[in-house]
């Protein structure tokens, strides 16, 4: 008898107890009246950065002055490797009609070595020159667009702004996307390259 009614205090007690924190916590269905007004308040909007790329005078520009810049270094290595290889050639040519004498065929051989090393050195600094002008390229850029979509959002108040670029938004809503407005007004703001020289 003693067991019965310990158990049903225990169930008693459970039931007062889930009885009480259901009343302390909310439902899962029911949301905050703060949170959902949040959400409804929310304004989204995307931008294709394929887009921005193709049709943003800033980008074509640059992207061309990068083009231009590595089919130059392109060019220098390649004409110093066809100079390097046309020089290995003819000390092989040379070492096979015995035109030189040992102490002569090491010194060139030496020679061909710094040059090799050389050429190596300036591709590798070049290359360094190269990245760091595409970095900040690519900074320039990303401030551009920040900077234009700072004061873009001041009128139009969008609480987040997305960049889709591909497929990483799976689905996006053509009414969200501003990105031919974005376009025409950072076009409208970017003073050409050859303009900034004058």
């Amino acid at each position: 008898m003693k067991k019965v009614i310990c158990s049903a205090a225990v169930v008693a007690l459970m039931s007062l107890v889930m009885a009480s924190c259901n009343k302390q916590a909310p439902k899962v269905d029911e949301k905050p009246a703060s949170t959902s007004a949040a959400s409804t308040d929310m304004k989204i909007a995307f931008i294709e950065v394929d887009s921005i790329m193709s049709q943003y005078k800033f980008c074509k520009e640059h992207s061309a002055i990068l083009e231009k810049k590595n089919q130059n270094i392109q060019n220098t290595i390649n004409a110093k490797v066809r100079s390097l290889q046309s020089a290995a050639a003819k000390f092989q040519q040379d070492i096979q009609n015995n035109k030189y004498t040992q102490q002569q065929a090491e010194a060139v051989q030496a020679g061909l070595q710094k040059q090799e090393a050389d050429l190596r050195e300036l591709q590798q600094r070049l290359g360094t020159e190269f990245q760091a002008e595409t970095e900040k390229f690519n900074t320039a850029l990303r401030d551009s667009i920040q900077h234009f979509l700072a004061v873009y959002n001041k009128d139009k108040k969008y609480s987040l702004i997305l960049s889709k670029a591909g497929d990483n938004i799976l689905y996006a809503d053509k009414a969200y996307d501003i990105t031919n407005e974005v376009i025409s007004g950072l076009n409208k703001a970017y003073k050409p390259v050859a303009a900034k020289k004058k």
